[in-house]
């Protein structure tokens, strides 16, 4: 397989919805002691809510970012930085995440008002997209981090939120991504392997995936997980781009890879995670139809897959 052109690598990530963002996170303004005080204090600033993993949206087609006085003056705070785009608010707006209770929730908004990032990623705007992405990011970090792993203490936030303190012994704790290589493996006559996970209905299939073990390169992880999910050893893994997935905090690096023909192994699925396995032409792909569930849009599988067919395939 070709490696790929710096054009072709950017026309791709372009695609990815949850890739797309136009915000500067100011990184430096997480040191000010005061930045909370002075950003909840000004009218201007915009906060999103976020509740269970869930965003406020306003529709299906953008988040609602309100004022300071809509959110609880005791919700959790983390910086996300400044719009560096014209939207409905101007650039330099600055944007805050509120990781909110199930109190402080109800209080703000109702029920059917908190959005699902995943199903409303392709309708939203660059920025919409961005803040979103990075909001769930963190706040998740924040909800699955509440306790010190040496003392057993509440962890204190600062620095705008991304770092977290143990107050007996100081010891920092930095927010971590969960890196994962997703892959379109094709074989010597560019049929495309897809996968049905046993975690879903009988008739969705996508690409296979997994995360990548301590001390091990991504191009190590392709080749173990598809022979560990598939049977199937490949090579020449090539990069194609990466998209977050903040669900709840994993980092999606993109690859085709093609079977080896001197050593190919043999097609057989795990059993325990991978339940079923095809190999698909591109008549094939398209002729299955509904008996055929492919990844939604706002995930990378669906356009490496894309990719591979070479344009949009119809839902």
């Amino acid at each position: 397989m070709p490696a790929r052109s710096p054009e072709d690598q950017a026309s791709f990530t372009d695609r990815l919805p949850l890739s797309r963002h136009t915000v500067d996170r100011d990184y430096l303004a997480r040191e000010r002691d005061d930045l909370f005080t002075v950003l909840m204090a000004d009218a201007a600033t915009r906060v999103l809510p976020v509740w269970k993993g869930r965003a406020l949206f306003r529709g299906e087609t953008a988040l609602n970012l309100v004022e300071p006085a809509a959110v609880p003056a005791d919700a959790r705070l983390v910086y996300l930085g400044r719009s560096t785009s014209d939207d409905d608010l101007p650039a330099g707006t600055a944007f805050v995440a509120a990781l909110l209770t199930d109190e402080q929730a109800s209080s703000v908004a109702s029920e059917d008002e908190w959005g699902n990032l995943r199903m409303f990623a392709t309708g939203l705007s660059a920025r919409d997209a961005g803040l979103a992405t990075e909001a769930l990011a963190i706040t998740n970090w924040h909800a699955s981090h509440r306790f010190s792993p040496r003392t057993g203490k509440p962890l204190l936030s600062t620095k705008g939120g991304w770092v977290l303190v143990d107050p007996d012994d100081g010891h920092e704790v930095f927010p971590r991504t969960d890196p994962a290589i997703i892959v379109g493996v094709t074989d010597a006559d560019d049929r495309l392997l897809l996968g049905s996970n046993a975690m879903w209905e009988k008739n969705r299939y996508s690409l296979l995936a997994g995360f990548v073990e301590p001390g091990e390169s991504l191009e190590q992880a392709v080749q173990r997980e598809i022979f560990e999910e598939s049977g199937v050893r490949v090579v020449d893994p090539v990069y194609l781009g990466s998209q977050p997935w903040p669900f709840p905090a994993s980092l999606m690096l993109g690859f085709r890879a093609t079977v080896d023909v001197d050593d190919p192994g043999s097609l057989e699925p795990d059993g325990a995670e991978i339940v079923d396995l095809r190999w698909f032409t591109r008549d094939e792909l398209i002729a299955a139809g509904d008996s055929v569930i492919l990844p939604g849009r706002s995930s990378i599988a669906r356009a490496i897959i894309e990719d591979w067919y070479g344009s949009e395939i119809d839902d």
